[in-house]
């Protein structure tokens, strides 16, 4: 019975040992596999490095503005009558003093004959009472005529004087009202449709209705609306000569018309912050219309030295800006930028980098601070668009 007792202690020993011995050879085997992960480095991330731009620019500002006409003239009729003409085509050039309708003289002219009646009838009186009076003042002198006799001439001279202009100036009227039948463009530039046609009887008043319209072609103005802080970075300081602005359509991508500013409101206006700005643009062939919209390119008008980087290697934190800088040794460090506008699709860094800085344009998102990182060094894409399709 004790020798049976006996063999499962002694088993169970046996078997403790070998299980001790085991969790050792294991406890071995993780340590040497823990080494060797230790031993063998991460991949440095493979990333491109470029140079910031250096160059002069010159600052400007792109604003959305609208075309409008010098001047803009609704035709009216200013006399009434019957319109036995019309002259013109719908959308011609006209210049100014070109005929554009006609509304039935016959009773302006008799307006006209009449009053030149009255002129020569009251010619004549006048002549009659200068004479007499002048003959009266003879008379008077030889004591051939009484005082109160002259004074009835000059006085029937004077008469006959003030009537006489009175007619003249009935005449003048007369003649106005029938050159006010002969509509003309008081301004040249494109007329548009006749709204009103032969055989239509119109009135002349406050209530005239229109008979065309005309609007100048060229020059041609562009307005737009400049911020406050572009107007005393580029308008509000004092220019020797006419500030340069550019203009394109909306259709285009460059601005290939060249202009001036001809004229700036005299307030800035409270609820958007913005100023109205008016500028003058050559339109020779009649290319630009008035109410098409625009995009008018601001410049300051003096080139300073600028450091410019492509946008896409910009990062966000939070409300700061800032770009992976690799230095000689291949780290990325964190650097906080200060940026300025767009010039030419690349953005102004105002502060936070140098010409000599080397940035992380692709590849930036593997890349953390004070990683080690396998730099090519590549140009400054100023392609925003190709660089962002690498991101």
């Amino acid at each position: 019975m004790k020798l049976i007792k006996k063999r499962p202690i002694a088993l169970t020993i046996a078997l403790t040992a070998i299980a001790a011995g085991g969790c050792h050879l294991l406890g071995s085997q993780d340590d040497n596999v823990a080494a060797a992960s230790e031993t063998t480095a991460a991949p440095r991330p493979e990333v491109d490095i470029a140079a910031p731009v250096a160059a002069a620019i010159n600052e400007y500002q792109t604003y959305s503005g609208k075309l409008e006409a010098i001047d803009s003239v609704d035709i009216r009729p200013l006399v009434s009558g019957a319109i036995t003409g019309v002259h013109f085509k719908d959308g011609a050039q006209v210049k100014r003093g070109d005929p554009l309708f006609t509304i039935d003289t016959r009773l302006y002219q008799a307006a006209v004959d009449q009053a030149l009646a009255d002129v020569a009838a009251a010619s004549a009186r006048n002549a009659y009472a200068h004479t007499d009076a002048a003959r009266a003042k003879r008379l008077l002198g030889q004591n051939a005529i009484a005082q109160r006799d002259l004074d009835a001439a000059t006085q029937l001279e004077q008469t006959s004087a003030a009537e006489l202009k009175g007619a003249q100036a009935r005449l003048h009227t007369a003649q106005v009202n029938l050159d006010y039948c002969h509509v003309v463009a008081p301004v040249s530039g494109r007329v548009s449709r006749a709204e009103l046609t032969l055989g239509n009887v119109v009135a002349a008043g406050a209530n005239a209705p229109v008979l065309t319209h005309i609007v100048s072609i060229s020059p041609i103005y562009a307005a737009f609306e400049v911020d406050e802080q572009t107007y005393v970075r580029f308008l509000g300081q004092p220019h020797a000569q006419p500030v340069k602005v550019a203009l394109g359509l909306a259709n285009e991508a460059a601005f290939g018309r060249q202009g001036v500013v001809d004229s700036i409101d005299n307030q800035l206006n409270g609820t958007s912050g913005t100023i109205r700005v008016r500028a003058r643009f050559d339109n020779p062939q009649g290319l630009l219309v008035p109410g098409m919209y625009a995009h008018v390119k601001v410049s300051a008008g003096q080139r300073r030295d600028a450091v410019l980087i492509n946008d896409a290697a910009v990062g966000t934190d939070q409300d700061r800006k800032y770009v992976m800088v690799v230095d000689a040794q291949g780290r990325a460090h964190y650097r906080e930028v200060k940026l300025g506008d767009l010039y030419d699709g690349l953005r102004i860094v105002d502060s936070g980098l140098s010409a000599q800085d080397r940035i992380i344009v692709n590849g930036v998102q593997r890349v953390h601070a004070d990683d080690d990182v396998n730099a090519r060094v590549v140009a400054m894409d100023t392609h925003p668009a190709a660089m962002a399709a690498q991101r």
